[in-house]
């Protein structure tokens, strides 16, 4: 696994050992990050069920301002911090241990208009966790999303997830292999600009 483009290009990035832990593959974080180019230049950019840190450390690379990334798994928050450090990022960036729906609901109030990009990357068995998150992100957590923002949940292809959450409606759907990538916007943005 490595960073695709940017500051920190074709540097390597560890992942937690087992299959807990599935890291996006290079391939298709290289095709998220080829629609998400024109948004990255000082975005803010929010990494939920962040494994390694891969996709927000892609972002960072690319010249989003700041990235916080969530993660409740022990072993990749140690590889996560790793992989920030091996890389010598030491500022625009927080890490919050927990679960992606605590953080949601932690902050919704206290952070309006927070995060330009939001990605989530829940394990592909736990559906449930997309629902609930997608749901937070289109009512209660609306809040956090900047007025152009993007909702990307990256998921199996064949599992199914709906066309809208409350405020958010998907705007694109890509496959790649076994994975899909669904983008999300509030109200009437457009994944492609």
């Amino acid at each position: 696994m490595r960073v695709i483009a940017g500051k920190y290009r074709s540097r390597r990035l560890q992942a937690p050992h087992g299959e807990a832990t599935r890291p996006t593959s290079d391939r298709l974080r290289e095709t998220l990050f080829n629609v998400l180019a024109p948004r990255m230049e000082g975005a803010t950019f929010l990494d939920l069920y962040a494994g390694s840190g891969a996709v927000g450390i892609e972002a960072l690379s690319r010249g989003a301002a700041s990235a916080v990334f969530v993660e409740r798994a022990p072993a990749a928050l140690t590889e996560l911090r790793g992989n920030l450090t091996s890389l010598g990022i030491t500022t625009g960036f927080r890490i919050h241990p927990g679960s992606a729906t605590a953080f949601l609901r932690r902050v919704r109030e206290s952070r309006p208009g927070a995060f330009d990009v939001v990605f989530l990357d829940p394990p592909y068995s736990a559906a449930d966790e997309y629902a609930a998150t997608l749901e937070l992100l289109g009512g209660a957590a609306a809040k956090l999303l900047a007025a152009e923002a993007l909702v990307i949940a990256e998921h199996r292809r064949k599992q199914q997830l709906e066309d809208a959450y409350g405020s958010l409606h998907r705007v694109r759907l890509l496959e790649q292999g076994d994975a899909a990538l669904s983008f999300y916007a509030a109200g009437t943005g457009d994944a492609t600009e």
